[in-house]
């Protein structure tokens, strides 16, 4: 039994992709037991890059610590079990289209009138409201939408748009997002006895990533924004190229200059180096560390003045230059002694065995039921009270499927016949 602060919180998730996934692995490392529901083939996520059919390493990442439960929701059995089940969880997880959960019987308004204390926590596209309430999303889509994607400026070998990392940094915030809100639903019903619906979508997630340039305030607007968006609107109006707005937007940024030369990366001698300094501190301890002169920090320097932004281009080659004459590795010890945040660019294939990671025991040891043993990431959150923990390896297709119906009073016989009409899947 789970020693987490949500033992006893039975979680029912009809999920896909990252976003709902996610909120449920978060939740089941605080100790919720939560029931995956599949269509009978499986979330189409299994099989991406599977070397072993169904096992997917991104789906395992995904699902870990959950049961699953195989269910036909095209046929008035396979929603009547789920009907059955509604009264006996405490939260339902649904990142579908809007629209989708009430045709399939799963909507808020249905699961209330048989759980009046259930917390129904909604993850869409672009919110449960407006023109584009239906319109299908999924993570690089919010990135573009709502301007993530042009803020960071990246372009593909072609000059077309770049998504902002190899990560789905919307599709997680949102997925973390439901599960605070969650949290802070249950305990509101604590409280109150209420149960209550909690909507997130991926572009509200993905402006509050960026809420400093969506935000409107009008003596930096006069001065920062508008300016820029007259010029990208004259630019878009003549056919400028998504690249060459880009370049122009780009041009724009060196009003932060020191962050530009101490606030990025560089190469060294064998490997590649950030540089994280935001104070003025960290980066005059990086001045005399590498004997560098520069006035970027002095008070009177305009950032935005062509010639300054040509010097802050050439102190930047300079800065690489000294770089260059030793491994990223040295450097990053002698900017640690200073207390300057530096560090060596790792791979993300590498950090398993990381000696950091190792020794804060951000790894859990799990044993899979058809790839045996594995190592995953372990819960985000620690707790000195009541243990956070992952628990069990993502589930095989179906495998939990007679546990959960059983475990809900229905008859052993009135499970075997639900999997042979082929209303559930058993994962035999």
């Amino acid at each position: 039994m789970s020693t987490g602060p949500l033992a006893g919180i039975r979680i029912l998730e009809f999920s896909q992709i990252v976003a709902g996934p996610f909120a449920g692995v978060a939740l089941s490392d605080f100790g919720a037991d939560v029931v995956k529901v599949e269509p009978l083939e499986g979330e189409s996520r299994r099989n991406s890059a599977a070397v072993v059919p169904n096992e997917g390493k991104y789906f395992q990442s995904l699902n870990r610590g959950k049961r699953s439960l195989t269910v036909d929701l095209s046929k008035a059995e396979g929603r009547a079990l789920i009907h059955r089940l509604v009264p006996l969880f405490d939260v339902v997880i649904i990142n579908y289209r809007a629209g989708v959960p009430a045709r399939m019987g799963i909507d808020y308004a249905t699961l209330r009138a048989l759980n009046p204390r259930i917390i129904y926590a909604s993850i869409t596209g672009f919110g449960e409201s407006g023109p584009y309430a239906t319109r299908a999303g999924s993570d690089i889509v919010a990135q573009a939408y709502s301007g993530l994607m042009a803020a960071e400026a990246k372009t593909d070998e072609h000059g077309a748009p770049a998504p902002i990392t190899s990560t789905t940094m919307a599709d997680r915030s949102s997925g973390l997002a439901a599960a605070m809100g969650i949290c802070a639903a249950l305990y509101h019903r604590e409280r109150t006895g209420e149960g209550q619906e909690l909507q997130v979508s991926l572009l509200q997630t993905a402006l509050e990533l960026q809420s400093d340039r969506v935000m409107r305030e009008p003596v930096h607007d006069t001065v920062l924004r508008d300016p820029l968006i007259a010029r990208l609107s004259q630019q878009r109006a003549a056919g400028a190229s998504y690249d060459e707005m880009i370049a122009f937007r780009k041009g724009q940024g060196p009003r932060f200059a020191s962050h530009r030369l101490y606030y990025g990366g560089y190469h060294t001698a064998r490997g590649a180096l950030v540089l994280g300094a935001l104070t003025r501190q960290n980066r005059d301890a990086i001045r005399q560390i590498l004997d560098f002169h520069d006035t970027t920090d002095d008070p009177d320097f305009d950032a935005g003045d062509a010639e300054n932004r040509r010097r802050i281009d050439e102190w930047r080659e300079e800065l690489q230059v000294r770089l260059l004459q030793r491994p990223a590795e040295d450097w990053v010890e002698r900017f640690m002694a200073a207390g300057v945040p530096a560090s060596v660019v790792q791979f993300a294939e590498e950090m398993a065995d990381d000696p950091q990671v190792e020794a804060a025991g951000m790894m859990a040891g799990l044993v899979h039921e058809v790839t045996g043993p594995q190592r995953v990431v372990g819960p985000i959150v620690r707790m000195s009270g009541s243990a956070t923990a992952a628990v069990r390896a993502a589930p095989v297709l179906g495998a939990h499927s007679r546990e959960v119906l059983l475990e809900a009073g229905f008859a052993p016989g009135e499970v075997e016949a639900l999997a042979a009409a082929g209303v559930i899947g058993t994962g035999d």
